[in-house]
């Protein structure tokens, strides 16, 4: 059943037609950012910003920020959203469980699916934007630096220093490397993680109701609702346990030292929502009548 569910969102035009256009909106904004005046010179304005323009090395990080607050999470609620209402409204669910397939298995292949995706998004993103960012704004490239703060370097026996590809975390000090690969390996982990909690919402409302669009725009508006109490002082009671509260946490991977705090809350969090909306699905749709 997973292995035919990752067939079927292979074949279909929109799941090449979402990533060509989540990988394209990174290269528009360098592209933007290239050939303009209106952003501040490297050293200048926002660190996060600062850092991009002076080594475009990290336009991976940049590129995730882009893509992470609106248009990822759309993909993944249209995509969760249809997992079972679009097979309710197009009557193929009947027919599935009626050859018979599980329906825990039928949930559990849905949800691997909308996850590759995921993973699949965020790794291309990233691999595009890397190559943007090189070749739009320049890459620090070979300098040397101390062994203690470059990991991947190779050792120079004649100079004392480490001689590596350098990049600068946020924090100002040099990342090797190896250092920046794992990072990014990082981020594209957390954000992925992120994801599984729209995954979950958006698979549980597809549960309720035989209506795709219904599905995504309810998972939609639960994200939309936790963005508008994130900035209200009034909700700040409650904002630690929003959906969305931390999905930007991962920029803190780039710093030197990382920061670790609330990288682990967000994904705390993430795995609560998950447990809980993945096993409301189940719950439903385990007792659901839709062969009748």
């Amino acid at each position: 059943m997973i292995h035919v569910e990752l067939l079927r969102m292979v074949r279909r035009p929109r799941t090449w037609m979402n990533l060509i256009l989540l990988c394209a909106l990174p290269i528009i904004v360098a592209v933007f950012i290239a050939v303009t005046n209106l952003v501040p010179a490297p050293g200048q304005g926002p660190a996060f910003l600062s850092a991009v323009l002076s080594d475009g090395s990290l336009y991976p990080a940049a590129g995730l920020a882009i893509v992470l607050p609106v248009f990822l999470p759309v993909s993944v609620a249209v995509l969760s959203g249809d997992g079972v209402a679009g097979e309710s409204g197009t009557g193929m669910l009947r027919y599935l469980l009626t050859r018979p397939v599980a329906r825990t298995r039928l949930l559990t292949a849905k949800l691997i699916g909308t996850m590759s995706f995921v993973v699949t998004a965020v790794i291309l993103v990233a691999i595009t934007s890397y190559i943007t960012g090189v070749l739009a704004f320049g890459s620090n490239g070979l300098k040397p630096v101390s062994t203690s703060s470059t990991s991947g370097a190779v050792s120079s026996a004649t100079t004392g220093v480490s001689i590596g590809t350098v990049s600068t975390s946020l924090s100002g000090t040099p990342l090797g490397t190896g250092q920046l690969i794992v990072r990014v390996a990082y981020g594209i982990g957390y954000i992925s993680v992120s994801m599984l909690g729209v995954a979950a919402i958006a698979l549980f409302l597809s549960t309720l109701t035989d209506s795709a669009l219904g599905a995504a725009l309810g998972a939609l508006a639960v994200l939309v609702t936790s963005e508008v109490l994130a900035t209200l002082d009034a909700a700040g009671s409650v904002k630690a346990y929003l959906p969305t509260n931390y999905w930007l946490a991962w920029i803190d991977l780039f710093r030197d030292p990382i920061l670790w705090h609330n990288v682990v809350r967000g994904l705390g969090i993430q795995a609560i929502y998950a447990v809980v909306f993945l096993g409301l699905a189940w719950a439903n749709f385990s007792t659901k009548d839709v062969t009748g």
